[in-house]
């Protein structure tokens, strides 16, 4: 497995360590490697691929299922997403026009698209 690959960078996880249910530390049973099935989901999302599909660098991917489902049902990507959306880092913001779409009547100049004849059907 490739970790230069791996999208939680240094500065990304401290910012959401301690936002996470189980840290080292807590009381009671830690969690093996957070980081670790943070990066199992993004590879999930980015490939778009099932859990069975999950590299078996990442775990047993029944294991991260489970956890996945436990992490969903306690709402923890939601408190994560909340925590860090208010500083956006904008590293990978793109708008074009695959997701951006303009209103009808932003297409032409007063009074909408006028078709005009093309200047090859004029010369002929």
């Amino acid at each position: 497995m490739n970790e230069q690959r791996f999208v939680v960078t240094d500065r990304v996880w401290q910012r959401l360590e301690p936002h996470l249910p189980v840290k080292a530390g807590d009381a009671g049973a830690t969690a093996k490697d957070n980081r670790l099935f943070l990066e199992a989901v993004f590879w999930r999302v980015r490939t778009g691929s099932p859990w069975r599909d999950l590299p078996p660098a990442f775990g047993n991917w029944n294991s991260q299922f489970r956890r996945f489902r436990r992490w969903a049902k306690a709402r923890v990507f939601e408190s994560l997403f909340n925590s860090i959306s208010g500083e956006p880092d904008l590293e990978y913001a793109l708008i074009d026009g695959t997701i951006v779409q303009v209103h009808q009547k932003a297409t032409g100049a007063k009074g909408g698209l006028k078709l005009r004849p093309s200047d090859v059907r004029a010369a002929a």
